[in-house]
């Protein structure tokens, strides 16, 4: 399946300027060019925001109060909840190191079942469902058992080309715990059917009021953003279709 680039790029662009990240570096610039400009109060105002911001969003309570919310909507999946039925197991492109654990767990659990790699890189020369395969080997998985889709760039083209590969059929999904939330309403308006088996969570015990702010939190504050700017958007895409669907009626 081929898609379209210029929506994704477009795509990336706008979520890139409504990432915290960004409000702050335009505090920032703003506060500079009032101060080259000899508007001293306000410089001092925007200066003063954006410092606060910066702090805020690399604060671990804060970081955690954004993140805990997507982490904690889907439980650890209990192999003895998975449907005997279940063939497949599809793995998003994203964070291996984290994901790969839990494709382990569950494959070396459920007999004569098939992992399904997705996900194209933009930047590195070999796919994501290229560089899963490879890891999963690596860890023993045979490669008879490992099916690649190297075509789709992000969830949303993951849903369609696993909907071309397996239609309406049962699979167990395994994605980061932050992220489930978005990719379950994704497949889920496409007719599929996931089981969801979280995994990588980023709310960690030693995160505590007194944490001094760091990158680490900085980063998990942006995935949370980053998550519900998606699931927004979802919801929009979801009741734009669903509008048009009754007027046609």
């Amino acid at each position: 399946m081929e898609y379209s680039l210029f929506p994704f790029i477009a795509k990336k662009i706008v979520s890139l300027f409504l990432m915290p990240l960004s409000w702050w570096f335009i505090g920032l610039t703003l506060g500079l060019w009032y101060l080259y400009r000899n508007r001293i109060r306000r410089a001092k105002i925007a200066l003063t925001l954006s410092l606060f911001w910066i702090i805020l969003i690399s604060y671990a309570p804060f970081a955690n109060l954004l993140i805990a919310p997507l982490e904690n909507y889907y439980p650890p999946l209990q192999v003895r909840n998975i449907p005997k039925d279940i063939k497949y197991i599809f793995i998003l492109g994203g964070d291996i190191n984290a994901r790969t654990w839990e494709i382990m767990r569950l494959y070396n659990k459920i007999p004569n079942i098939k992992i399904i790699t997705s996900g194209r890189s933009i930047v590195k020369r070999i796919s994501e469902a290229k560089e899963t395969e490879m890891r999963l080997i690596s860890c023993g998985i045979p490669k008879e058992d490992i099916i690649m889709n190297e075509s789709p760039r992000d969830t949303q083209e993951e849903v369609e080309a696993l909907k071309e590969l397996i239609g309406t059929k049962p699979f167990i999904l395994v994605t980061s715990a932050y992220h489930m939330p978005r990719s379950m309403l994704l497949f889920k308006s496409k007719g599929l059917n996931p089981i969801p088996a979280p995994t990588d969570l980023k709310v960690e015990d030693t995160d505590w009021i007194l944490s001094p702010p760091s990158l680490t939190q900085l980063r998990k504050t942006e995935i949370a953003w980053h998550e519900y700017i998606g699931l927004v958007w979802t919801l929009l895409k979801k009741n734009l279709s669903n509008i048009r669907i009754d007027s046609t009626i």
